[in-house]
C-alpha cells in the first residue's frame, strides 16, 4: 500500500460507522473525508463469519484488491470495509468487482480516464 496506511483506531472506526455507508451482498463500504493526503483504511470481519483462519483469509483478500487498485482511489479518505457473508465464499474477481462498485457509489475513485 503506496500511498495508504491501516486504520487501527477505534474511536476512528466508529466515527466512521455513523457516516453513511455503501453496501451490496458481499460488503460494506464506510468512507469519510481526513485530512491527510493518504488514504487509511481499515477492514472488519466478524467472528459471526469463522473462525481465525477464515476471517483472516477474508481480510488478506480484501486487502489485495485494495493493493492492486490503489492507483483509483482518491487521497485523503479514511475507507472502512466491513466483509458479509457471501465475501468468505466469493471469487477474488466478484469480491473486486464489489468493492470498486462501492468505492464508486462513495465517490472516493478518481474519475476516469477517456
Amino acid at each position: 500500500m503506496k500511498f495508504s496506511s491501516a486504520l487501527k483506531l477505534n474511536h476512528i472506526f466508529q466515527r466512521l460507522y455513523r457516516t453513511n455507508g455503501q453496501a451490496n451482498g458481499y460488503l460494506v463500504l464506510y468512507a469519510r473525508k481526513n485530512r491527510t493526503n493518504t488514504n487509511r483504511v481499515g477492514i472488519t470481519v466478524s467472528k459471526k463469519l469463522g473462525h481465525a483462519v477464515v476471517r483472516n483469509r477474508v481480510r488478506r483478500r480484501l486487502r489485495e484488491v485494495y493493493r492492486l487498485n490503489e492507483a483509483k482511489f482518491q487521497p485523503g479518505w479514511d475507507i472502512v470495509v466491513v466483509a458479509r457473508t457471501k465475501a468468505v465464499s466469493a471469487e477474488f474477481s466478484r469480491l473486486q468487482e464489489s468493492y470498486l462498485e462501492l468505492a464508486q457509489k462513495a465517490g472516493i475513485l478518481l474519475p476516469e480516464k477517456q
